[in-house]
């Protein structure tokens, strides 16, 4: 029962936990009946009839939380801290994760986003993959129904290096750097492996007699796609790679000049490349209104796929070879493939329609 705190009552009671709680009331059947509803509530709660009360946590916990749990095993890790830093954090700091307006606070802030489409994507998936991991430790009691913007992607949203004219005037060029420089961007071009694969690839990933590699690493770490893959060595690749090994006997196949593995700032990513694209004449392009080079290492990639599909190749088999994780990624380089309908225009049966079928008129209707 409530207890005299001077001139007012106290109420008194053990929460879920067991731990004492006090609050003070002018009148007695005030304290009283708060306390009553109070012990009521933690029983419930002990019982399970009712769920306990969601803890009260800030949005800015929460990215010290994903920080320092979550982001820190991600292969993203600085682009989140960079969303983080940059959007999130002054936008949503103070909100409490239980707060009810999270849908509405977002969509606020999303009609006002500067930057592109894509970066809005970005940015909303990873608040969303955050509240998500807020529910998991239970600051929150669901998830808010955050709408991600539609990324829409033209089927030319990437560069490559489009005809076998420019691979090889691109390739001719880099041997003029070394063998190392030739060899790596090679093999960049005809297995589309990413820049982290091919600084992690060992030799035992390569067997030459079976003509097939291993792709299991990235700059030390997993692949982007957190599984094993095997690409084929093609034709074109097989020698260069064969005489590359006799020069490079260590463990890594592309070892740094120290023979260390290559990091992902290294200039042979970076400047080096630029430096081979000036040498071969290609001119610089643009992205976003900006001026950039004519491709960068990873648009090697697209390069791959890109030929892949102009080939003739099976787009199943360029989406295993390559590692996307769905069918849709690997769709933009469909329509590259030349007479890709060709086998397919006789595949519905044709139905024979007769012309002496007899035509009933509009009056037998009547």
């Amino acid at each position: 029962m409530p207890d005299r705190h001077g001139t007012k009552w106290r109420a008194r009671w053990l929460d879920v936990e067991g731990r004492r709680r006090c609050a003070v009331f002018l009148s007695h059947a005030d304290a009283a009946a708060y306390e009553r509803e109070r012990k009521s509530e933690a029983e419930q709660i002990r019982r399970g009839l009712r769920p306990a009360p969601v803890p009260e946590h800030s949005f800015d916990e929460l990215c010290d939380y994903w920080l320092t749990h979550r982001a820190s095993r991600k292969r993203s890790a600085k682009d989140d801290e960079s969303i983080i830093r940059r959007h999130l954090r002054p936008t949503f700091g103070a909100l409490r994760v239980a707060d009810a307006s999270w849908v509405e606070r977002y969509d606020a802030f999303a009609s006002t986003f500067a930057a592109t489409p894509k970066t809005l994507h970005n940015v909303a998936t990873l608040l969303v993959s955050m509240l998500r991991c807020a529910t998991d430790l239970g600051w929150i009691a669901r998830c808010p129904s955050i709408r991600k913007p539609r990324i829409v992607r033209d089927a030319t949203d990437f560069r490559y290096l489009r005809t076998p004219e420019e691979i090889g005037r691109f390739l001719r060029a880099a041997r003029n750097e070394g063998p190392d420089v030739f060899t790596l961007y090679m093999a960049a071009v005809y297995t589309g492996m990413r820049a982290g694969e091919l600084a992690g690839l060992r030799w035992e990933d390569i067997d030459l007699s079976r003509r097939l590699v291993t792709v299991q690493r990235s700059f030390g770490g997993p692949t982007k796609a957190g599984y094993v893959r095997y690409v084929p060595l093609v034709d074109a690749l097989l020698p260069h790679l064969q005489a590359w090994r006799l020069q490079c006997p260590g463990d890594l196949v592309f070892p740094s000049k120290t023979g260390t593995m290559l990091l992902p700032s290294a200039r042979i990513f970076q400047d080096v490349l630029q430096r081979v694209l000036r040498t071969a004449g290609f001119p610089d392009a643009t992205r976003s209104g900006k001026p950039c080079a004519y491709v960068t290492f990873h648009d090697l990639r697209h390069t791959f796929a890109s030929h892949w599909m102009m080939s003739g190749g099976d787009i199943f088999k360029l989406q295993r070879i390559g590692g996307w994780k769905s069918f849709a990624m690997v769709q933009r380089y469909a329509h590259l493939a030349p007479d890709a309908f060709t086998a397919d225009y006789g595949r519905m049966p044709r139905v024979v329609v007769e012309e002496s079928a007899a035509v009933i008129p509009l009056r037998a209707w009547r």
